[in-house]
């Protein structure tokens, strides 16, 4: 058992093997202070059977974490003989079974070595960018308390091409440090002539105690379990999970023997598992995979976070936060401009929240006309503006479960476009040339009509070409203003059918349209201005848009 801290839960650990008659050798860090050490051997003094092996200093990474399992390993071979397997444990780690159920276990498989052990090739475990590199080179630095030179002393090696033989052809393997071996194996590890080869060479590996023994073993066991007896998960940075109260039910889950890292003042985890056999677990093999899928989920929680929802590590990086909005929304360009009352249309037939023009210079228009939306979002523009990609990912994060549409158009803050456009959640509806339709219905200056459509114009024009751009996630649809109205029924019917949210059957009915007699003759005074509108398609100068031609009748004569 390697020890660090946590003597009290040691102490309490040591007496729950001893109670069944298994010998242990324990090495506490040379980092402890000696009265530490002294308090801790005391308290052990009582207890048959505990040995304690030579210290060495164990820091993370390092040759010592190896050379202190040696120590206890060869004091284990020599002061009990009639061991026949060795586990290595930890002072943090938590027998999850009967200890009786792991020594039948064990003596049902006399021969059998459990020590994960893979090539650096057949697995993804690695992280940090070196995997066999650490074979390769040297690491004569600690990564956590000399990391500058670390660094430099690894690129210095790659710069020159620097890379190291491995002694008499082994082949590295790797796996957990925790392992149960077999005093045949174990022994011929502590006991080969090579062995001041070995380990003058796995002394400058990097993290040798997850590769020394994972190696060795493969020169010597005669039959091999690759995988290990104790449950030990890590997260994305190759940290280990550490086990709280909270995980008794998922530890139980587990079947495993023994687990680690359990938090020293987990009281509920030590009361509930260092228990009288009749409380225990039912006996079966284990089974680390039945909680793996959770892990799974933890981790992709822990580094890719929710949808729409964002923390700071994520936050100011572009493609890292997992979609900007968490839930489907609509966007309708120039909808509103051509037919009255359209918001109120649209949110009778598809049941959802129909807001205006959310980015509005005056204000954010909610709808209903409120004021203030869910998770107190503001409609005052000043907030807004400030930062317009997170009120859109607000509002749709502190409405979800219902779907929001909104109006937007060449008036609006155009700093949003970018994002809806490559939002997959976004369904943009576009009627091009629209926004003509209030400059027409307006009594003003002709001068300044003609000044505002063109800047209008520009504006939707570039929008257009970003819509158009290969970078467009959103759904995309866009219509000319002129072949728009010559069949409104089709597109409303194919916009609401992607909506989906409670229209079953067709379309019975459009929202009315504006009145557009004359507006043909607009466009053409635009023209004779010198502003070309050509974003609204071909609109005749002389008939009634919403009356079709009247063909003459016939002649025929009578008999």
């Amino acid at each position: 058992m390697l020890v660090h801290t946590a003597f009290n839960r040691a102490e309490q650990l040591v007496r729950h093997w001893s109670a069944v008659g298994c010998p242990l050798v324990i090495h506490v860090d040379k980092f402890v202070p000696r009265k530490d050490y002294n308090n801790f051997v005391r308290a052990l003094a009582d207890v048959p059977d505990v040995r304690f092996s030579a210290r060495h200093r164990c820091e993370w990474g390092t040759w010592g974490l190896v050379a202190a399992t040696q120590s206890a390993s060869q004091m284990m071979l020599d002061e009990f003989p009639d061991v026949r397997h060795v586990y290595l444990a930890s002072g943090s780690c938590l027998p999850l079974r009967p200890v009786q159920e792991l020594l039948d276990y064990l003596e049902e498989r006399p021969r059998t070595d459990f020590i994960e052990s893979a090539t650096t090739s057949d697995v993804p475990w690695t992280i940090g960018g070196l995997d066999q590199e650490r074979f390769t080179m040297r690491f004569p630095f600690s990564w956590r308390n000399q990391k500058y030179l670390f660094d430099k002393y690894v690129a210095l090696q790659r710069l020159i091409g620097f890379k190291r033989k491995i002694p008499n052809g082994i082949v590295p393997h790797m796996g957990s440090q925790w392992w149960c071996l077999t005093r045949q194996t174990l022994s011929a590890i502590l006991q080969d002539p090579e062995r001041e080869t070995y380990d003058r060479y796995f002394s400058k590996v990097w993290i040798p105690d997850e590769s020394y023994f994972q190696t060795l073993a493969r020169q010597y066991s005669r039959q091999i379990e690759s995988r290990s007896l104790t449950l030990s998960k890590f997260d994305y940075q190759g940290k280990p999970h550490i086990f709280y109260d909270d995980h008794l039910q998922l530890l139980r889950r587990s079947d495993c023997f023994v687990a680690r890292k359990i938090w020293p003042f987990a009281n509920r985890l030590y009361e509930a598992f260092l228990t009288d056999p009749s409380g225990a677990m039912k006996r079966t093999e284990p089974n680390p995979g039945k909680i793996d899928r959770i892990f799974a989920k933890a981790v992709e929680r822990r580094t890719r976070g929710r949808a729409g929802l964002y923390m700071q590590s994520r936050f100011p990086v572009e493609t890292r936060e997992n979609g900007l909005t968490c839930g489907q929304y609509s966007v309708f360009e120039g909808f509103s401009d051509l037919f009255e009352n359209f918001e109120p249309w649209l949110a009778k037939v598809t049941g959802t929240r129909v807001h205006g023009h959310l980015f509005a210079p005056e204000r954010a228009e909610f709808s209903d006309g409120h004021t203030v939306m869910n998770g107190a979002l503001s409609d005052n523009a000043t907030l807004r503006d400030y930062n317009p990609r997170a009120f859109l990912a607000n509002l749709i994060w502190n409405t979800r479960g219902e779907r929001q549409c909104f109006q937007f158009g060449p008036r609006d803050n155009q700093a949003i476009e970018w994002d809806i456009i490559k939002d997959p959640n976004a369904q943009v509806s576009v009627i091009t040339g629209a926004w003509a339709v209030p400059l027409f219905q307006s009594n003003r200056n002709f001068s300044d009509l003609r000044r505002e459509a063109a800047l209008l114009q520009q504006i939707e024009s570039k929008h257009l070409d970003a819509l158009r751009s290969s970078w467009t996630k959103a759904r995309i649809r866009i219509w000319t203003m002129a072949e728009f109205i010559e069949a409104p029924m089709e597109p409303l019917q194919t916009i609401i059918d992607e909506i989906g949210q409670q229209n079953v059957r067709g379309l019975s009915e459009v929202p009315k349209m504006v009145d557009l007699t004359g507006f043909g003759q607009f466009l053409q005074n635009l023209k004779n201005q010198g502003m070309h509108p050509y974003l609204m398609g071909d609109f005749p100068v002389a008939h009634d848009l919403h009356e079709p031609h009247k063909n003459k009748r016939k002649p025929y004569l009578v008999r």
